[in-house]
């Protein structure tokens, strides 16, 4: 019989505790990876390409003629 004060018990102790940590580990794992998830409907909020680049040229990091390049790069890519 497995009783605590012949040290059988102790073994399967840790082995529950360890198995919780890890179940909790892998709930907030879970649960930070379901709050950071785009919602059905949420508009998504990454920056295009092109809008880079109109934003780049608006700025004066880029001329005309390098805009105009780039964006029919961008546009032969789709």
């Amino acid at each position: 019989m497995w009783h605590m004060g012949d040290g059988h018990y102790w073994g399967m102790h840790w082995f529950w505790w360890i198995l919780f940590v890890i179940l909790t580990l892998m709930f907030f794992y879970w649960l930070a990876n379901a709050v950071g998830r785009k919602r059905p409907g949420q508009k998504e909020e990454r920056e295009s390409a092109l809008d880079i680049l109109k934003r780049r040229y608006a700025a004066g990091e880029i001329d005309t003629e390098e805009f105009n390049t780039r964006k029919r790069e961008l546009e032969r890519g789709r």
